[in-house]
């Protein structure tokens, strides 16, 4: 399991890190956004991975970390995610206000050679 779990967020932070290199705005939020999608599973597998432990306390069970599950990556991880959709949605805005400002969605403002969109 943990294995599967590095290797994804792994692809997840290449993923996202490639994208943040691209020319356009769209690619760069949506590498934003698979980066902090890396973040919140690293976060969350902090918490240990732990198979078949309550999420709550239950009667007759001992309240030690050791029998239930750790909240506190699991509430950043919530958190996390609210304010990374926020944030997207900021961008989005920002990105259509500055398309629309520009003419264009390159990162610099400009287009590509020889005044055309670079379709890559």
């Amino acid at each position: 399991m943990q294995a599967v779990l590095a290797i994804a967020i792994g692809v997840l932070t290449a993923s996202g890190v490639y994208l943040l290199l691209r020319p356009r705005t769209f690619q760069v939020i949506i590498g934003l956004t698979l980066l902090s999608y890396a973040v919140n599973m690293f976060i969350f597998s902090m918490g240990r991975l732990k198979v078949d432990s309550e999420p709550v306390l239950i009667q007759g069970i001992n309240a030690t970390l050791a029998n239930t599950a750790d909240p506190m990556p699991q509430a950043l991880v919530l958190t996390a995610i609210v304010i990374g959709f926020a944030m997207t949605a900021l961008f989005l805005v920002i990105m259509l206000a500055s398309r629309g400002l520009h003419g264009t969605d390159h990162v610099d403002g400009e287009d590509g050679p020889d005044g055309e969109d670079d379709e890559r």
